[in-house]
């Protein structure tokens, strides 16, 4: 397990803000969690992982016992990195422990994106003992397949600590898929996930979060990415497991010329499971462009659907889409769509829908041979692909 060193006046500000809540969701009581685990050891070849293990893993999209489709791989259990490697050359994949120590520039990027004061969950990251990952394609370089990483949270009360850092430099691609699961089937934990994204001139990520947690686990993931000229960045989430409650609301700044920004969520919550899921973009440079899309499913959970753009530049495009679809008497789906203008010429938009499926739809598959029940699955399908 690593503690990253920071400065003084960090440790000041995360100290200041130790006690600090979350402005939005569940106020977690951070003291009812233990903040270390045993030592894991490192495996060289992820494959030798516990089966257990691996089999969680590739229900979020980590492949580890043939990974020729993947560029790279970082596996974290716990608060231990257990796994890294990398197949391309100039596609970095190490801790960010290790990443320290190899690039006396590092720290220049820390809590650059993020803030270190942002609430409670960030300050104890920076007071706590933590690692993560750290991705950066080198400039002109193009990831030929996914970076994957996994967060596995395999001991019960630990609070989870992790702060990735992931850079793409000038006219470079990064393709990630981040899988975060537990081999807890019932016993409580926390994760708290830092990821600071900075995505160069000209450069492109796509980064795919797939959540699979347990009903008593606590998620607090806190995500900016910073955007310049004619950069891409594209983000999609999905949820579909139960979960004690989430609460992220990932930001993105669009900060040079003609920047890209397009959010994709897929969140289904069940009987006890509460979220508030947002993303949020402020355009920041002319031409700069961004796109929300949220998908929602409540089978008897509460869900908080935010999204918010904000356009302070010339010739500025966003757009918001919000639907969601509740499936329980007890489900619940609040829509907060915002939008914030703050010059001529800027072009927002959005639109929001929460309902049920119409009876007529199930009626006219059925008519063409389905049974309610299949016909129902094939409306819930239809709904939640994001194209």
């Amino acid at each position: 397990m690593s503690e990253i060193k920071s400065s003084e006046t960090l440790k000041k500000k995360a100290k200041a803000a130790a006690s600090k809540p979350a402005a939005v969701g569940e106020d977690i009581d951070l003291s009812a969690f233990i903040g270390e685990a045993e030592p894991q050891s490192y495996r060289a070849d992820a494959s030798q992982l516990p089966a257990r293990a691996k089999e969680q893993m590739l229900g979020v999209g980590v492949m580890l016992d043939d990974m020729r489709q993947r560029t790279g791989t970082y596996i974290q259990t716990n608060n231990t990195p257990v796994h890294t490697s990398a197949t391309q050359e100039g596609i970095e994949v190490m801790a960010v422990s290790q990443a320290m120590k190899k690039y006396d520039w590092l720290p220049d990027y820390f809590w650059k994106a993020v803030a270190i004061d942002t609430d409670k969950y960030t300050a104890s990251v920076e007071l706590g003992q933590y690692d993560g990952y750290f991705f950066r394609a080198l400039p002109g370089v193009k990831s030929q397949y996914p970076v994957q990483a996994c967060l596995y949270l395999a001991k019960a009360q630990l609070a989870q600590k992790v702060h990735n850092i992931i850079i793409a430099e000038e006219g470079s691609e990064l393709h990630i898929i981040t899988g975060c699961t537990t081999a807890l089937r019932e016993e409580p934990g926390l994760h708290i996930g830092v990821s600071e994204f900075f995505i160069k001139k000209g450069a492109k990520v796509t980064f795919t979060m797939i959540h699979s947690w347990n009903p008593a686990t606590a998620v607090r993931p806190r995500t900016v990415a910073i955007v310049e000229e004619n950069g891409l960045f594209l983000s999609n989430y999905v949820l579909m497991r139960p979960v004690r409650s989430i609460q992220m609301y990932p930001t993105a700044r669009c900060v040079g010329e003609n920047a890209v920004v397009r959010f994709n969520s897929i969140l289904v919550a069940g009987p006890g499971s509460s979220l508030d899921v947002g993303s949020r973009v402020i355009l920041n440079a002319k031409g700069a462009k961004t796109e929300i899309i949220s998908r929602a499913i409540t089978t008897g959970g509460s869900i908080v659907a935010r999204g918010y753009v904000e356009g302070n530049a010339p010739d500025v495009k966003g757009h918001l889409e919000c639907r969601g679809l509740i499936l329980s008497e007890k489900g619940i789906i609040h829509a907060i769509p915002e939008l914030k203008g703050t010059l001529a010429g800027v072009d927002l938009s959005h639109e929001a829908a929460v309902g049920k499926i119409a009876e007529e739809e199930v009626e006219y598959l059925m008519a063409r041979g389905l049974t309610r029940t299949e016909a129902t699955a094939t409306i819930v399908r239809g709904f939640l692909r994001v194209d």
